[in-house]
């Protein structure tokens, strides 16, 4: 064989270099591989969680896949694949960011079995794409569909995602914060998405898990100033949200003035008087009691003197609101922002029955409640007894909320614990066998690596993976499509009987995603250093 190339190959057989493209498969396999080792034990109810050191020193531990992907130093460019894969099923579906590498790292040693019996990469990374594609049909196939009435659903789907985290024991408590909070800020017979923006997740520290809260209304991290004695609590309230600063001009260059004279000082001093009197009277005229000032960087946004003047107004006073709550705030309050003391009317004002400063837990926050034009928004503190957790349990929160944003986007339900893996794994099987040629091998191949995440979370819950894997098959085997791994117990039952389910959204995206970063993969043949 050689021998015919040598003679035919263009000039004497150096251009077919059939080593090097398999030697750079194959080292991509690998380094992808290794990202998917990684974070396989922290699949699942039983899955262990990660303690991560960033490079500013601060620690964070999790179990989330696509949060511990993210503080990951990868420099294999084809291990930074499976970070962004990871990263993609965080926007699309918000949960399943582990077994999504997990699920693509197995493709991935399935295809290196492939390549190695000498099957052409295109055609397997065609082939996978097309498993995925009827696996996404199958998936349907066998969902239910679910209502977004149907609350006790939805609650259900929302603590199987909270139980594989370390908030998993008050899963109670958030699975119906998330599912309440999404529900409150959209209209559930038109809407097909959830803008997570609306809700606004505010971290306290002190506390317990116990005391995260949703309040419907508006909650600010800021808290009142209270230096010049103004009040802390104000019913029927009129709330003004300027981005203008109340203290004296300032010009844009670095100036000095030089007064020779005390004279003049008493004037400027008085001239600086009038000029804040003034604005502060304006903002009284328009009927505002309440007024939230925008952080400033160039100048102080509020000084000693106009506050003195707004407390002897009576006016509440919240400085420092971040330039991107801007927006949320003024959705939730019904008001406008405003940019210029001229332009401040009573129409830009929004109306609240009570703002008051609550202190609880050791943590101060302004609660607005009973808004007149309130916007479609909802706030939740999230609290816990150190940072560490109070972090991990936002995250959880979050992946919560976008579960509950998936079954609004995707209104399917499906079985969770490795059991709609098998199904799909056992139905390819029975498909390939009516398929020909190379395509009926690599379509095994797709079906044996599904196999992965019933694997893993046997492994994790400290089971014997083969016999658990081997009765799951024989219960579907035997038409039980519900059979699933029952982490608690240990053994295999239907797994809707235990309330464990996910949306259809979660799976069908994850196999679709890994599926593709199988395929951009397998077609890499070279890796070229530019300079």
């Amino acid at each position: 064989m050689a021998a015919v190339a040598k003679s035919t190959g263009i000039n004497g057989g150096k251009f077919q270099d059939k080593d090097k493209p398999m030697e750079v498969r194959l080292s991509n396999i690998t380094a992808a591989k290794a990202v998917g080792d990684a974070i396989r034990t922290s699949l699942g109810p039983r899955g262990m969680d990660k303690m991560i050191q960033t490079s500013s020193g601060e620690v964070v531990i999790t179990n989330d896949g696509a949060t511990i992907l993210k503080h990951m130093a990868v420099l294999h460019p084809a291990a930074k694949m499976l970070v962004d894969l990871s990263a993609a099923q965080d926007v699309e579906a918000g949960d399943g960011t582990t077994s999504v590498v997990v699920l693509c790292s197995s493709l991935l040693s399935a295809a290196e079995k492939m390549l190695n019996k000498g099957i052409h990469p295109t055609t397997i990374a065609e082939s996978f794409q097309r498993a995925a594609s009827k696996s996404v049909e199958f998936l349907e196939e066998m969902a239910t569909p679910v209502d977004l009435s149907d609350r006790e659903s939805l609650l259900r789907a929302a603590s199987t995602s909270l139980n594989s985290k370390i908030v998993s024991q008050y899963s109670t408590l958030l699975a119906p914060i998330a599912v309440d909070a999404v529900i409150r800020v959209i209209d559930p017979a038109i809407t097909n998405n959830v803008n997570l923006n609306d809700i606004r997740v505010i971290k306290k520290v002190g506390g317990t898990i116990d005391d995260t809260e949703l309040i419907d209304g508006l909650v600010l991290n800021q808290t009142v100033v209270r230096t010049a004695g103004g009040p802390n609590r104000v019913e029927k309230a009129k709330i003004g949200l300027i981005q203008f600063q109340l203290s004296p001009p300032k010009p844009d260059m670095e100036n000095q003035i030089i007064v020779n004279d005390y004279r003049q000082m008493d004037k400027i001093l008085k001239e600086e008087r009038q000029y804040l009197l003034n604005m502060c009277k304006k903002i009284k005229k328009s009927g505002c009691n309440v007024l939230l000032i925008q952080k400033s960087i160039l100048r102080d946004a509020v000084n000693d003197l106009a506050l003195h003047f707004l407390a002897k107004l009576k006016i509440m006073v919240v400085k420092d609101v971040e330039r991107d709550e801007i927006e949320f705030i003024a959705k939730s309050l019904g008001c406008k922002p405003v940019a210029d003391v001229e332009s401040f009317t009573d129409d830009k004002l929004g109306y609240a029955d009570l703002i008051e400063e609550t202190e609880d837990n050791g943590a101060r926050i302004v609660k607005v409640t009973g808004m007149k034009h309130a916007g479609k928004t909802v706030s939740v503190i999230c609290r816990g007894a150190n940072s560490l957790v109070l972090e991990e349990s936002h995250r959880s929160l979050h992946d919560a909320l976008c579960v509950v944003r998936c079954l609004v986007k995707k209104r399917f339900l499906i079985a969770g614990g490795g059991a709609p893996e098998i199904e799909i794994s056992q139905k390819l099987m029975e498909y390939a066998k009516t398929l020909i040629g190379m395509e009926q091998y690599c379509f095994q191949a797709f079906a044996e690596a599904l196999e992965v995440i019933p694997t893993t979370l046997a492994e994790n819950a400290g089971l014997n993976p083969i016999a658990i894997v081997t009765e799951l098959r024989n219960k579907h085997a035997q038409g039980e499509k519900t059979a699933g791994i029952n982490v608690k117990k240990g053994t295999i039952t239907n797994i809707l009987d235990e309330n464990v389910i996910q949306p259809l959204l979660v799976t069908t995206s994850a196999l679709e995603l890994s599926a593709e970063t199988v395929k951009m993969i397998m077609k890499i043949d070279d890796l070229v250093q530019s300079r």
